[in-house]
């Protein structure tokens, strides 16, 4: 039996040099599909007037466990990537072996679980909803309370997370993957030495991580088109949505959809809103009166991107709303005066201003809202399992 399992290790480490159209890695338990070419995930495919978020690239250094910006420099490599996907899918990455990164991120809803709160380490319940994956590297900020400024900081938090993956310790989890045979190859292929490090293990996640974008859905043929190809109905909602009544560009904004939290925008270190602080994409939308979580602070959450969000019910931090129609019903009536409430949903005295849509209208904005699904991201291979147990 050792002698076979010997074999298929060996045969697995020769098909990675192979050119044949299929690479495939075999041991006892796991086998994994590869292309014998990595796809090319360098060539980054973002929506129109889009640009990376400016502390997206960058290198780092680990320091108690934690990415710690150094410098900027833009790393995704095809290779470096590749290994990020079989890491992304890999349940080795928990303590117990039982959850992965796509265990509460599956492609086909937008990289969000479909699940008010997701299943972690040892059966444990999340306490928040899982954050769809949308251009990510379009975004400043990361997590619901926007915690992490960056991919690379966002990386390696899930698998140390006790609730979530369970592995506290980096040094085990570079221990199990420098006793799993076929990431040697990979790290060689991806970094030029097979030398596993928790510094190597973040960077093939945030390149991965990075990679994953979405340019593809009906909203970017318009943007070629004058928006030709919408419905009268979509149209409607486009323009409501960009309206001043509405008012939903003005925290997702631009043809991403997403906060706008650079360092002169509304949400980030400028304009009205933040008063003179850094909102880090987050605000405060009258969810609640008294907040049982507080996200980053006076009930600011993220304001999420919007792209896929026709996959990735149910929505807000909590995950209380199941349909699109449920939330636009909150923002148009059920909007809680709460103290710290984003100015655009008051009277300017505090007082809450609802925009009172009438049902034309809301269902406009559902239509509108659909337009934003990419369903070509949703089943492209390049960011598919890898395992094929």
């Amino acid at each position: 039996m050792k002698k076979l399992l010997f074999i298929i290790i060996l045969t697995g480490f020769a098909l990675l040099s192979c050119n044949d159209k299929t690479l495939v890695t075999t041991v006892e338990e796991d086998k994994i599909s590869l292309p014998a070419e990595p796809y090319a995930y360098d060539q980054l495919d973002l929506p129109k007037e889009t640009q990376p978020a400016f502390t997206n690239f960058i290198d780092f250094e680990i320091i108690n466990g934690v990415p710690v910006n150094t410098q900027f420099k833009s790393d995704i490599t095809p290779w470096g990537a590749t290994l990020g996907r079989v890491l992304f899918y890999d349940k080795k990455l928990s303590l117990n072996n039982t959850i992965s990164c796509a265990s509460c991120h599956h492609q086909d809803k937008g990289f969000a679980d479909g699940q008010q709160f997701s299943t972690g380490f040892e059966g444990r319940i999340t306490t928040r909803n899982s954050m769809a994956i949308i251009n990510p590297i379009l975004q400043n900020n990361l997590f619901w309370d926007s915690r992490s400024k960056t991919i690379h900081d966002l990386s390696l938090q899930p698998i140390q997370n006790h609730i979530e993956m369970g592995m506290e310790n980096l040094d085990r989890l570079v221990t199990k993957i420098n006793e799993t045979d076929y990431y040697k190859p990979l790290f060689l292929k991806a970094f030029g030495s097979d030398k596993v490090s928790p510094e190597n293990i973040s960077k093939a996640l945030s390149q991965f991580v990075a990679s994953i974008t979405t340019s593809r859905s009906k909203f970017d043929v318009g943007l070629n088109n004058n928006f030709s190809n919408y419905s009268e109905l979509e149209n409607m909602g486009r323009q409501l949505f960009n309206s001043d009544k509405a008012k939903c560009a003005s925290c997702h904004g631009g043809n991403n959809m997403s906060a706008q939290d650079g360092p002169n925008d509304p949400y980030g270190g400028g304009g009205s809103f933040s008063l003179g602080q850094d909102l880090r994409g987050a605000t405060n939308i009258g969810l609640d009166i008294d907040y049982k979580d507080n996200g980053l602070g006076n009930g600011n959450f993220k304001i999420p991107g919007l792209r896929n969000i026709e996959l990735t019910a149910p929505y807000m931090h909590d995950g209380r709303f199941k349909t699109l129609e449920e939330v636009i019903n909150h923002y148009s009536e059920g909007v809680k005066p709460h103290k710290n409430l984003d100015v655009k949903f008051t009277d300017g005295k505090g007082n809450v201003k609802p925009l009172h849509l009438n049902s034309i209208e809301k269902k406009a904005l559902v239509a509108f809202l659909k337009t934003l699904t990419d369903h070509e991201m949703a089943k492209n291979p390049k960011w598919s399992n890898p395992f094929r147990n």
